[in-house]
């Protein structure tokens, strides 16, 4: 990794593990933890399905984008939501702070994981069914990735390991 860049941000599909592993390898690196969904509904007094249903998925978007695009951190792990690859200001200012991790999964791994996707607060389009975001997504999670980790069929060690082993050649944080 190069040594300006200080965080490491998780992106990839709701369900891919990005709030489990980030808490795991932010106590691995001695980094901080931050997760993105929790502090928009931290900022906007609001369950991220209740932002989703009071202000449609454009509104919601943009929520995020403006959240995401504010946040300034170093030695932190950031898991951020699975639509914030929509942000293109938010994605280019998380590039410029830190690595761009993208964990990766297949749809059936995905459906598998996931519940409700109202309730869990997924922008998606009216109609739109998981196979339809995830194809939407793929190639927007591939553009903005420093490094892509295959998740499938690893544990949260194996993949938090995998995703260390990236600062080995790093000074100690």
């Amino acid at each position: 990794m190069e040594e300006k860049k200080k965080n490491v941000v998780l992106i990839g599909m709701p369900g891919a593990g990005k709030s489990t592993v980030g808490v795991v390898l932010a106590k691995r690196l001695g980094f901080q933890f931050l997760d993105a969904d929790l502090l928009i509904q931290e900022q906007e007094g609001k369950l991220l399905h209740e932002l989703i249903s009071d202000h449609g998925q454009e509104g919601f978007l943009k929520i995020e984008e403006r959240v995401n695009a504010g946040i300034h951190a170093e030695n932190t792990v950031i898991a951020t939501g699975g639509s914030a690859i929509y942000g293109r200001d938010a994605m280019v200012h998380y590039k410029a702070m830190g690595q761009i991790v993208y964990l990766q999964l297949t749809l059936p791994s995905i459906a598998l994981r996931l519940g409700d996707l109202s309730k869990r607060g997924v922008a998606m389009k009216p109609g739109q069914d998981l196979e339809g975001l995830y194809r939407e997504r793929i190639p927007l999670y591939e553009s903005y990735a420093d490094v892509t980790i295959d998740c499938e069929g690893k544990d949260i060690r194996e993949i938090t390991e995998e995703i260390a082993g990236l600062f080995r050649n790093r000074k100690a944080p």
